[in-house]
């Protein structure tokens, strides 16, 4: 029966039956799924991971230049097959490839290319660059040979960029204002059928209502732009209309049918409303089923569909994690998709583990994660992607094998981005040879140190069910910084630990509760710094532990059980108060010598030796405390025995006090020369965004805050930070320090006058960087600080607080004398080009060579 129903689909969409499409034997194109919460994805960008056929890559179209990162660089899907045993190697079990479909290959309009896939010209053919159904074929067979799987990635939501409504709109009446982008060679219109039918001047188009007439979107945090007009300017298809619905259900179900993948990862699931997934997973009619159906009728009993949801929570909310969680399930409780791209964990790795947060932010997100998604398990993790900057243009390689240790033993399907094995920093750029940005180097080395890390701790996910299977409990955070921070992991009859130091510094993590007998002894099963000594859980069942700077431990109980070693821990006196303004002190009993440890930091941990009669007493320095919200903690530590004390915990408020403010002229906003014009986009064009007009700093103890109050602050595109087209880089000069530098990485600039940069703190709508100038250079940024720095953003007054917390700027004693210097321009990947004429997304008005500023402050030295 299930495959007289296949066949009958098959029939049905104008498709060819499974047991000849194209002549081939399709047997072996459809094999059982798997579970997925044991799978490990290996993400690729076709084309940019591997050519294996030269001669697809140019389709004489002006669309190929491998020297050209808007262009076709060669990859292809015969090159992915090459390349299977060593994505297998990595530990991966399957693959997740962008959308194969034939695609716009280039937009006048934008001035961009299609080679990343999401431009749909035909949903049901392979694009040329790509290869041909019989290589897809081929690929699925060869994938299954080796237990693998195979997911591509779709798109309901639009087709490429053949029309638009740039010079105004009326919603009553498509057909004004509507014109057809100029064409690039390849028409003005998809080929297939109904997606065609695309020009609102014709009454039939305008009548079959296959597309939304929309311009593109400027709002959205407005529901109605957000599913119906055009993202980027690419072709809103109508979901609500039945004709568009089923096209799409046969578009997608023809690759499970032909080729037999084996899941769907769908792009831009935000842009279309939830409920269109009941009707493009569930839908019953019999000519034309909904995708579990297809899937089962070819023997995927566990089909996987997951989407995109782009939304990052800010620390300690979850308003976008119920959005996301809308996706899954609706308000009706109707399932829709299984699972999401988990976007708020994302988020909160790179906060933690790359900028330095507290890791209580990590605390937070697992707890809600596991509270708000119906499924966590089947959520898809990751810590970078093609739509973002790569881990390492904002951390360091130390925080992103700790970024994939917490991947690979949390629940949820871990994703490696390809060339994240190589520790690329270039967001899409080829491992292959002839491939954009590969440097004529191919990068496929199975000794890389990066390659075979995450080889190993794919091989630890994969040997203990406990890190696919099993649930969390948080057991150790720390509320005030990067530092502690660690799980337990549940399943069945097994327990894991996971601990983990964020710092840059040797940590305590003290009074973990293991909920085992004391004296257990815990057995090693992955560290990515080896321990020198064993592990033995204390008095009480509790661990205490010194975990070297950036370090990350999985333990497991081994079953035996010692004598613990005798020791008395110190006692801290529980003062009278627990909340302060400034410095204070505390006092208690010991027996011996012992180190007073601040918030973990055992790098500025007081040595403290009792009286004659084990009495003691210590000035606690609050200087670089000012969040009164913020839960810092006191332990004595004694680490010969392994004991500690019972932590005590406080709070400081301290109010800050503004030092300077400096009004920067309006209407600056035109670059060194005056001359420089914004990108064409009206988000740049008409908003103004990088006009800064006030610049007002304040400190509280040692911590620096700058407010910039701006001409226009815009959030077109959603930021997480709160604030788009506009990026801020500031220089920051120590006092009393030399050896700094001059250069502006990437800026074509050099500072003003003679000031020389220590630190540099560098953010868009995504991203928050501090480097210091170590290694840093005209064409290099420096190095990667994991500092903490603060983002608050304040649309009403139009202004943006950094904070700089003390140890961002390295704990100085006074703030007095440093210099400070702030320039404006826009960044995606890197600093946005310049030429002498402006598009879409270059600004005119320069060289390519100009410095990259449009406005600038003055150098300010603080009082």
């Amino acid at each position: 029966m299930t495959r007289r129903l296949c066949i009958l689909f098959a029939c049905t969409f104008g498709l060819i039956t499974l047991n000849n499409v194209n002549g081939a034997d399709q047997s072996k194109n459809h094999v059982a799924s798997p579970d997925w919460r044991e799978q490990i994805i290996y993400f690729i960008m076709i084309d940019r991971f591997n050519d294996g056929n030269t001669d697809n890559n140019n389709q004489g179209n002006n669309e190929y230049d491998p020297k050209d990162g808007r262009k076709f660089s060669g990859g292809d899907l015969v090159g992915i097959e090459q390349k299977i045993n060593y994505i297998k190697k990595l530990g991966a079990t399957a693959v997740w490839i962008t959308p194969p479909v034939a695609n716009q290959w280039w937009s006048n309009s934008s001035q961009y290319g299609g080679y990343h896939g999401y431009w749909a010209e035909n949903l049901m053919e392979v694009d040329k660059h790509f290869g041909t159904l019989e290589d897809y074929q081929k690929l699925s067979r060869a994938l299954h040979a080796e237990n693998m799987y195979l997911i591509q990635d779709i798109v309901v939501n639009h087709m490429g960029n053949y029309f638009s409504y740039q010079n105004g709109w009326d919603k009553t009446k498509p057909e004004a204002f509507f014109s057809m982008v100029p064409d690039s060679g390849q028409g003005t219109a998809p080929t297939q059928t109904p997606f065609k039918q695309n020009n609102a001047t014709r009454l039939s188009d305008r009548t079959m209502g296959i597309y939304h007439w929309t311009p593109d979107i400027r709002n959205y945090a407005d529901p109605i732009q957000q599913y119906d007009y055009q993202m980027a300017g690419l072709d809103d298809l109508n979901t609500e209309n039945p004709v568009v619905r089923k096209a799409l259900r046969d578009s997608y179900a023809y690759w499970i049918n032909a080729v037999g993948v084996d899941g769907f990862r769908v792009d831009t699931a935000f842009y279309v409303p939830p409920e269109y997934f009941r009707d493009f997973l569930y839908a019953s009619d019999q000519n034309s089923p909904g995708m579990f159906a297809v899937a089962k009728a070819n023997g995927l009993d566990n089909f996987h569909i997951f989407g995109e949801g782009f939304a990052i929570d800010k620390p300690f909310e979850d308003l976008q994690s119920k959005k996301i969680q809308s996706y899954m399930r609706s308000k009706n409780g109707q399932a829709l998709m299984p699972g999401m791209l988990n976007f708020p964990l994302y988020g909160t790795i790179n906060d933690v583990f790359a900028r330095g947060h507290a890791t209580a932010e990590l605390s937070f997100r697992i707890n809600n994660m596991m509270q708000q998604f119906e499924q966590p398990h089947l959520m898809v993790s990751f810590i970078d992607n093609h739509d973002v900057d790569r881990y390492l243009v904002n951390g360091d390689s130390a925080g992103l094998k700790q970024s994939m240790l917490l991947m690979m033993t949390l629940p949820g399907i871990p994703v490696i981005y390809y060339g994240t094995e190589q520790e690329l920093k270039e967001q899409r750029a080829a491992l292959f040879k002839t491939g954009y940005g590969a440097n004529n180097q191919d990068q496929f080395n199975t000794d890389s140190a990066m390659y075979l890390y995450i080889q190993a701790v794919s091989q630890l996910r994969k040997q203990h069910k406990v890190f696919t299977h099993g649930v969390p409990t948080i057991i150790k955070d720390n509320a005030s910084a990067a530092g502690a921070f660690a799980y337990r992991m549940d399943y069945a009859d097994q327990k894991a630990f996971i601990l983990f130091n964020s710092a840059e510094h040797d940590s305590l993590l003290d009074n973990i509760d293991t909920g085992l007998p004391e004296g257990t002894k815990l057995q090693i099963l992955f560290s990515i710094q080896a321990l020198q000594t064993d592990l033995i859980v204390g008095k009480h069942g509790r661990l205490s532990l010194s975990l070297p700077a950036r370090n990350g431990v999985v333990l497991q109980a081994s079953g035996n059980q010692t004598v613990i070693p005798k020791g008395v821990a110190p006692h801290i006196t529980i003062p009278a108060q627990s909340h302060y303004s400034d410095d204070f002190s505390i006092s208690g009993t010991a027996n011996k010598t012992f180190q007073l440890v601040l918030d973990g930091d055992l790098s500025h941990s007081q040595t403290i030796k009792p009286d004659s009669n084990g009495k003691w007493q210590a000035q606690i320095d609050t200087q670089s405390m000012m969040d009164p919200k913020i839960q810092h903690s006191i332990v004595a530590w004694q680490p010969e025995t392994s004991t500690a004390s019972m932590p005590l915990n406080f709070t400081v408020e301290k109010k800050w006090q503004t030092i300077l403010v400096i009004d920067d002229p309006t209407g600056d906003d035109h670059g060194p020369t005056g001359t420089y014009q914004y990108p064409n986009d009206p988000g740049w064009r008409d908003n103004h965004p990088q006009d800064i007009e006030r610049i007002t700093i304040a400190t509280a103890g040692n911590n620096l805050k700058l407010s910039l109050k701006m001409h226009s602050i815009t959030q077109l595109w959603n930021p997480s930070n709160g604030f788009d087209h506009v990026a801020f880089t500031a220089f920051i000069q120590l006092p009393n320090k030399v050896a700094g530098v001059r250069a502006m990485p990437l800026q074509n600039a050099n500072l003003p006058d003679d000031m020389q940069w220590h630190y540099r703190w560098r953010s868009h709508g995504w991203t928050n960087a501090l480097f210091s100038s170590d290694t840093a250079s005209s064409n290099s940024e420096g190095t990667i600080q994991s500092a903490g720095v603060q983002i608050n953003t304040h649309l009403e007054s139009q202004t943006i607080d950094v904070i700089f917390p003390s140890r961002a700027l390295g704990n100085l004693k006074s703030l007095s004398g440093l210099k400070l210097y702030i320039n404006t321009w826009d960044y995606d990947a890197t600093y946005r080009p310049l030429n002498t004429r402006a598009d879409s997304n270059t600004y005119g008005g320069g060289n390519p060579n100009d410095p990259k500023v449009m406005d600038q402050t003055s150098i300010i030295t603080l009082p």
